[in-house]
């Protein structure tokens, strides 16, 4: 039943945007480009329908290239669909400017021409920075009471191994995680994206990470299996912090690292977060690092001492501007936020991509997280 919901709201939904595309952007390009407007929403739909039932069949074969064909069709649908939209409120808006006819035909060729070239540089900017290697993404927080002067923690987040993100990937992330030298790895869910029997391969590499590496689940764990997940992190010597916290000793004192299981466990009935049980084993007197997946786990800290929270999940909207649809659901997009007076957080773009290979103005990183004493 529940993919039965999915498929008839992806299709309604990827159906309704191919046609307004076609409708009220494509089909009033130009008389010459007119007839042959319909054929690409009809390979996007087309494409979008052989994407949902692999969703549900895994009959495409294990090619990563045409899993990234197809995924593409989804990313290119949104980002025509931004610019019909664009393209519909100008054209309404200058139906009402007074213009003679012949003006406003030349003026109407020319803002043609400009939204198609618009529209493939969108895309094409989309495609090249969703299969660029991610950034490095340097941030500086003080942290009350920190017992270090300088003490670095690289988060990687989002990686999405499965389809398309597969062990060569893993092995170059690795080895640039490694060359920072970081003090500690925090691993802040959504790693897998598909059974781990089938990505267990890809994600050894995980196993070469230096230093102490930590990770807390996911969304996407739970649809995979989060005792899975959670048996292969272990196995690759990472620790997973489910609904529990631990002090880290450094020579100058210590600090509570604090990891909390995703808000979607509780929905499915599996590992639910539960946040009296994250921080029972906490003193209030030493500052609190927190490691949650999605940024709203803020909003249910009450009572609780939360100097950072670092956290994922949104992929910074990873194709503009869908980040404004994010922010319905999330109290923040992307980058280092103060909460209140006593809680920041930081919530990368992610370290990887899902779905389409596309991102725009939100370019997947690596998060460099230098701690020290406020």
């Amino acid at each position: 039943m529940r993919y039965l919901v999915f498929a008839t709201v992806f299709l309604l939904v990827m159906g309704g945007i191919n046609y307004y595309i076609y409708r009220r952007f494509l089909s009033k390009i130009s008389t010459f480009f007119r007839p042959y407007a319909a054929i690409i929403p009809a390979i996007l739909m087309l494409g979008e329908l052989f994407f949902l039932i692999d969703a549900v069949t895994n009959f495409i074969p294990d090619s990563p290239a045409l899993y990234l064909l197809l995924s593409a069709f989804i990313g290119i649908s949104f980002i025509l669909f931004v610019m019909a939209l664009v393209y519909d409120l100008i054209i309404t808006a200058s139906s009402h400017v007074p213009l003679d006819q012949e003006r406003r035909r030349f003026i109407k060729i020319i803002f043609d021409i400009t939204m198609l070239i618009a529209a493939i540089s969108y895309v094409l900017r989309g495609l090249s920075q969703g299969l660029k290697a991610p950034v490095i993404n340097t941030v500086q927080v003080k942290v009350k009471d920190f017992p270090a002067e300088a003490y670095s923690i690289v988060q990687l987040t989002d990686v999405h191994v499965g389809r398309t993100i597969r062990r060569d990937y893993i092995e170059d992330l690795v080895a640039r995680t490694n060359a920072l030298n970081p003090d500690m790895v925090v691993i802040t869910g959504d790693l897998i994206d598909l059974p781990v029997e089938k990505i267990r391969d890809d994600l050894a590499p995980l196993g070469s990470l230096q230093a102490p590496a930590y990770f807390v689940l996911g969304n996407h764990e739970y649809f995979h299996g989060p005792h899975d997940a959670i048996a292969i992190v272990l196995e690759l010597g990472i620790r997973p912090l489910l609904n529990e916290s631990l002090k880290v000793d450094l020579p100058g004192g210590q600090f509570e690292l604090v990891g909390i299981t995703d808000l979607v466990g509780e929905r499915m009935g599996v590992l639910a977060h539960d946040l009296d049980a994250a921080f029972s084993r906490t003193d209030e007197k030493l500052p609190s690092i927190v490691l949650a997946h999605q940024p709203k786990t803020i909003n249910l800290i009450d009572g609780q001492r939360c100097d950072l929270m670092i956290s994922g999940h949104t992929h910074g909207g990873q194709i503009f501007p869908f980040g404004y649809l994010v922010i319905m659901d999330q109290p923040y997009l992307a980058g280092l936020h103060r909460h209140n007076d006593s809680s920041q957080i930081f919530v990368s773009r992610g370290t990887g991509f899902w779905g389409p290979p596309l991102r725009v103005l939100a370019p997947s990183e690596i998060s460099l997280i230098q701690l020290a004493p406020a």
